[in-house]
């Protein structure tokens, strides 16, 4: 039911015979690449692990050249700016404006909601998704580049054709799909060498990843922000729960809140497109975010980028 359907991909994963696939862009990122395009990769939070566990960000950053990538950044980057602008626009608004306000970075989860609860519509965030922020700081520092998000999702497909952010992001492909193009490509990463890679992202830009993780992100810099200011969260994980969560939210539970919605059971780490077991891939977040050098999102020197990205 195309009226239904917010592209979750949920649909993809559950299928028992494998009959339903999503639309590949592998063609046209190809032929982009081979005509001489300047094309740069940015990377969902979730690929820790996904293409092995002995598999370096090093030896991913070296597989990308070799299949012709100008380059790989991180969207969780994106993802602490994200957090950050989310954190002053919950400031702005609640309560005064309305009662609660919901998170934006799942295109899934936002489309159901203003589908199936239209009058809710107007307190989901205004803010554009990691995905949208990072690619539009390459675009500011490439001004000739073209964009290929990399991520687990099936929802960010449909998310890259809309008016607002086609200009952005040129190409959108899954963690299953990169795979594909490794072994198309036959990149043995045991024969890659492990060269630097700058991860700069927080602890929490990371952690958007997992489910509760946006909402922690947020909490944390309006705590930041607002040191005497108490910040009440409630996250959902998975359509059921998100709606159960919006239903609830009717009754005027949630007032004050801040609402993280969740398209995949687990968060993106359980995306249609990724490879692994959603506890592994957590596991693998988590492991990477300790080591992260800030603890804060607001921390990060892509701050002071922020107002440029957000004209």
């Amino acid at each position: 039911n195309h009226h239904k359907c917010v592209n979750c991909g949920m649909c993809l994963v559950n299928c028992p015979f494998g009959a339903i696939v999503d639309k590949g862009q592998l063609f046209q990122l190809i032929h982009a690449i081979r005509g001489g395009a300047k094309v740069i990769a940015i990377i969902a939070p979730a690929f820790w692990g996904q293409f092995g566990e002995k598999v370096t960000p090093g030896q991913i950053k070296a597989a990308m050249k070799e299949l012709g990538f100008a380059g790989l950044e991180e969207v969780a980057v994106g993802a602490d700016l994200c957090a950050i602008e989310e954190a002053e626009e919950f400031l702005r608004v609640v309560p005064e404006k309305q009662p609660f306000m919901a998170t934006s970075c799942c295109p899934a989860w936002s489309v159901m909601a203003k589908k199936e609860f239209p009058g809710f519509a107007p307190y989901i965030s205004m803010t554009m998704t990691p995905m949208v922020l990072t690619a539009r700081l390459q675009k500011r520092r490439n001004p000739d580049c073209k964009i290929a998000f990399i991520g687990p999702c099936a929802a960010k497909k449909l998310e890259a054709s809309r008016r607002s952010v086609r200009s952005d992001v040129d190409f959108v492909l899954t963690f299953e799909e990169l795979r594909g193009m490794f072994e198309a490509k036959n990149i043995d990463f045991s024969q890659i060498p492990d060269e630097q890679a700058q991860y700069e992202a927080s602890a929490p830009g990371v952690g958007f990843a997992a489910s509760g993780g946006v909402a922690k992100a947020v909490e944390k810099v309006i705590e930041k922000l607002e040191p005497n200011r108490q910040v009440k969260t409630v996250y959902a994980e998975g359509l059921r729960e998100c709606r159960q969560m919006l239903r609830i939210a009717r009754t005027g539970k949630y007032d004050g809140y801040l609402l993280e919605g969740m398209a995949c059971p687990g968060g993106c780490v359980a995306g249609a497109g990724t490879m692994q077991p959603v506890k592994k891939s957590q596991a693998a977040v988590n492991i990477y975010a300790s080591k992260a050098k800030h603890k804060n999102c607001n921390e990060t020197e892509y701050v002071k980028e922020l107002d440029k990205l957000v004209d």
